[in-house]
């Protein structure tokens, strides 16, 4: 993976220095709050509904074992022991105080990381597929472009004050596991005819209180040009965006007033400026970055392991977690293992300092030293030996990251909500842990098949709820606390892309909800014919009959 070069350090280490100061006049009384907040907003430093939260980037979703490690110590020594993996693959921690938080930013220098640009009015982190450079399905690997990508938006003069937060996201597979499409800007890597890396374009996705679908605007651009023309779609964006009003500021809303074909054309007019200028990449500078994401030594194994058969026969649990969170590798004799972070009683995404130590330690023993975090919350090892997966297995149930649910419905996405966020309207916590007490049956979860629940606190969707297969939303209802409940989301893996799921209609009370899903879970179960997954279920049956048995002994006193 990469690693900094000089120019990358001297970054870091003068911004954590002028970030001291910064706080040390804050602390003096020298600077006004107004005057800080926009400061501590750059280094990713957010007042919360209790404490300052910090969130700290993981570019891409990849760590190194020291990285992790480092990690696990912040959260021991400047938090309450653990953190909290969000959906753009960060990690937050939640109760952080302000006088810390220099020291903070110093011991991630020490292990290349930092929290510039997880916060503000600029390009945020770039995310991409966790399985990039080990998937069978991938084209091509993601993870040098988004780095370059990630070099060039750093510091951008340009887009340090765009009219809102900016969000891009990098595949190269036929699949899609980064949720491109619900993106500011996305990126599909492919290869045309003669074997060139190509890209096509999409601008003005995004959930939110507006969400909306990303449209292709444009199609087999060579790799070459690809920052000049991401530059050109920002260039357009910072002119043409709002900024009267920040709930109508983001890039989707501009598209969709232009429509996408418009805003094409005023893109393409301005990469005219642009194109076969300074930004356009050669194949020097890519090789250059490329060479970090060289394939790490692998054995010649075969694909098949004697001992790796005998455990999965004899042993249901393990064959059984094998189905949900082991993944084929591109490699003979290797497999990617996902780590779920979503068992019984702890809230989605949140991870104790001793259970990423543990993770750290099994990645060097195990998986090349590296670490990857999707945006479905849970942790990935991505090179394990077959033969080693029943010891990783074993030593993961010690630590309570082995629960076999990975893309089924108790592997649930949850932003923070009102436990912590002072932009929700309601808990997203309590419901998510009210879910899974309630489909503790691990068989019969398991039986349902794939099934994706999200859940967000407000309309901000960190949960990503408009996507979800049953996505749910907290509104606040004369100071009340309810929840909006949709249904047919995707983020884009199915074969039709991501769509956005409907409301069924009028809000539950948090103890309503473990009912509501129950009901819809019953409904699908009724309904499904020939093992079919609950979207297929809902796409050939409609909302009726789900929105028939919620509402059919109630009498909703909301809207």
């Amino acid at each position: 993976m990469y690693q900094y070069d000089q120019y990358d350090q001297t970054i870091v280490d003068e911004r954590v220095a002028q970030y001291r100061d910064q706080v040390r006049r804050r602390l003096s009384g020298e600077l006004s709050e107004e005057e800080f907040r926009p400061l501590r907003l750059q280094n990713g430093l957010y007042y919360q509904r209790h404490a300052y939260m910090h969130r700290i980037a993981i570019p891409y979703g990849n760590l190194r074992s020291d990285q992790l490690r480092m990690l696990a110590t912040i959260a021991r020594e400047h938090d309450r022991g653990y953190g909290h993996f969000s959906t753009r693959s960060n990690i937050q921690y939640n109760w952080i105080k302000l006088e810390e938080t220099p020291e903070i930013l110093r011991k991630l220098a020490s292990v290349q990381m930092h929290g510039i640009q997880t916060s503000g009015n600029c390009i945020r982190n770039i995310t991409a597929d966790q399985f990039a450079g080990v998937a069978p399905d991938e084209v091509v690997d993601p993870r040098p472009w988004s780095e370059i990508l990630r070099q060039w938006s750093t510091f951008h003069p340009e887009f340090a004050w765009l009219p809102r937060k900016f969000k891009i996201a990098v595949s190269g597979t036929k699949e899609d596991r980064a949720a491109v499409q619900i993106h500011d800007l996305g990126v599909y890597l492919d290869r045309n005819e003669k074997g060139e890396i190509v890209a096509s374009i999409l601008a003005g996705g995004g959930l939110g209180r507006t969400p909306i679908v990303g449209a292709i605007i444009k199609r087999d651009l060579p790799w070459q040009h690809l920052l000049t023309y991401c530059e050109a779609v920002l260039r357009v964006y910072n002119r043409y965006g709002r900024r009267d009003n920040m709930y109508k500021a983001r890039i989707k809303i501009l598209v969709k007033a232009l429509s996408p074909a418009k805003f094409a054309e005023q893109v393409e007019e301005e990469w005219q400026h642009l194109k076969d200028g300074p930004s356009t990449l050669t194949q020097e500078e890519v090789e250059r970055v490329s060479q970090y994401f060289a394939p790490p030594a692998y054995d010649k194994l075969a694909d098949t392991d004697t001992s790796y058969e005998k455990h999965l026969l004899e042993n249901r649990a393990f064959a059984r977690w094998v189905e949900r969170n082991v993944r084929p590798h591109r490699v003979p004799g290797y497999a990617s293992v996902t780590l779920s972070l979503k068992p019984r009683d702890i809230a989605p995404g949140d991870a104790t300092d001793a259970q990423m130590e543990a993770v750290a330690d099994w990645a060097d023993a195990y998986s090349f030293g590296q670490i990857r975090v999707s945006h479905e919350q849970n942790l990935i090892l991505a090179d394990v030996k077959k033969r080693d997966l029943f010891a990783l297995w074993e030593k993961a149930k010690a630590q309570g990251f082995a629960t076999a649910n990975i893309g089924l419905l108790t592997d649930i996405i949850a932003c923070p909500g009102g436990d912590f966020c002072s932009l929700a309207n309601a808990k997203s916590i309590p419901i998510a842990l009210a879910i899974q007490e309630r489909f503790d049956n691990l068989d019969f979860v398991y039986d349902l098949g794939d099934l994706s629940l999200n859940i967000s606190g407000c309309m901000n969707s960190c949960g990503h709820h408009h996507v979800g297969n049953i996505g749910i939303l907290g509104v606040d209802k004369d100071g009340a606390e309810w929840y909006q409940v949709s249904l047919g989301g995707e983020q884009g893996n199915g074969a039709n892309g991501a769509r956005l799921g409907r409301v069924i209609g009028p809000s539950f009370s948090a103890e309503e909800m473990p009912d509501v899903i129950q009901k819809v879970v019953d409904t699908f179960v009724e309904l499904r014919i020939d093992g079919e997954r609950f979207i297929d279920t809902y796409d050939r049956v409609g909302i009726a009959p789900f929105k028939e048995r919620v509402y059919a002994s109630r009498q909703p006193a909301h809207a």
